[in-house]
């Protein structure tokens, strides 16, 4: 008997929905202006001069909700958004800046798979030297926004200033450097002082931390506190039209030590690319490699570590939304998503008697740990 594969709902809100929102409550964009655009704003918000959203990398819901003592503004309500497929930085923040999914605007996950020059690269850090020009086949609502008469401002850290994917997920924005928290808090005030502005505030210091230490570990709640505290400050502090919104681009789980796999090397014979994230690896095949008796051997081996699909399977699922023709081969023939703790790894590499690097929080798969992210609304936004 056929197995069967998980589906993406695709009538929930996500993502890709945040910034259309903003841009609807700001009196920039209407129903008509969306659906000739084929974009969607499935957040209720209420109207705002100006808005700022704060995405706060790697902060899942379910790990809020478990440390809610700690961050008393950010669960003052219980409202929730669906990341989406892959979670992980690359794809989700990419489907944030652009209102589309993976399989249209390109970025399919924290590495892909390059057709035309048949290699993986990374599509986190690699787009100053390894990411082809193009490769983002839509363009940033930051774009959009500054041809409605809306400012788009990003606050990030200084590092990020420069770097070739800010150019490409985040172009069309202004760029303010701001290298702590509260600085960036404070930034973000002084851009909404007057005028119409969309702001997009990021906070990465949870998910680094989070990678390290997991999140179960003191340092990320103590972090989550000072993040809890400066989010709040925000909302006290910016004019009464402007709206705040906070999310988050993905969850996080901590991986025992015990729970990462090393991937059968023979399995690996004909695999020409290994891409993704340790919880959801996309392998490219050799052309002529049977695809559907490698997806039965990797059940097999892997059993009910986790969910295994062939691309087919895969697009058919809704995992990637709509996948453009051009996006298709960047997806992997066969994916490997991790069920409960687990992580894959290809550690062909790794030299004998050597132990190879492990994150101990890691994310990328299907979860409610991985998929489910916090919306906290505050400001003009506030449900009142």
């Amino acid at each position: 008997m056929a197995t069967s594969v998980p589906t993406a709902p695709d009538d929930t809100a996500n993502l890709a929905d945040v910034l259309p929102s903003c841009l609807v409550a700001l009196g920039a964009a209407d129903d008509d202006w969306l659906r000739a655009r084929g974009l969607e704003a499935r957040i209720p918000l209420r109207p705002a001069r100006s808005a700022v959203v704060v995405l706060v990398d790697g902060l899942g819901a379910n790990a809020l909700a478990a440390r809610a003592g700690h961050a008393r503004f950010l669960t003052a309500t219980k409202k929730r958004l669906r990341s989406g497929f892959p979670t992980t930085t690359a794809a989700a923040l990419t489907t944030l800046t652009t209102g589309r999914p993976p399989g249209t605007h390109g970025v399919v996950g924290y590495s892909g798979w390059d057709p035309g020059r048949q290699r993986v690269m990374n599509l986190l850090s690699g787009w100053d030297d390894e990411v082809p020009a193009g490769w983002l086949r839509s363009e940033t609502l930051f774009t959009v926004a500054d041809g409605l008469g809306v400012e788009p401002v990003v606050v990030a850290p200084g590092r990020y200033r420069s770097s070739g994917m800010t150019a490409n997920v985040l172009g069309g924005a202004r760029f303010v450097s701001a290298d702590t928290v509260s600085a960036r808090v404070d930034a973000a005030i002084e851009a909404t002082a007057s005028g119409r502005q969309l702001v997009y505030l990021y906070v990465p210091e949870l998910d680094s931390i989070g990678h390290k230490h997991g999140w179960q570990s003191d340092r990320w709640t103590a972090a989550l506190e000072l993040v809890d505290a400066e989010v709040s400050r925000l909302a006290a502090r910016v004019g009464p039209d402007v709206g705040v919104l906070v999310t988050a681009d993905h969850g996080v789980l901590d991986v025992p030590p015990e729970s990462n796999v090393s991937l059968d090397p023979h399995l690996l014979t004909d695999v020409v690319g290994v891409a993704g994230d340790p919880r959801c690896r996309q392998l490219t095949v050799a052309p002529g490699t049977d695809v559907p008796d490698l997806v039965e051997a990797f059940r097999a081996s892997l059993g009910k570590r986790a969910i295994v699909a062939s691309r087919d399977e895969a697009v058919a699922a809704g995992w990637f939304g709509s996948v453009a023709s051009e996006v298709l081969p960047r997806i992997g023939d066969v994916l490997l998503v991790a069920r409960g703790s687990w992580a894959f790894n290809d550690d062909r590499d790794v030299r004998a008697g050597t132990e190879p690097g492990r994150m101990v929080g890691q994310h990328g798969a299907m979860s409610d740990d991985e998929l489910l992210v916090p919306l906290r609304l505050a400001g003009a936004f506030a449900q009142r």
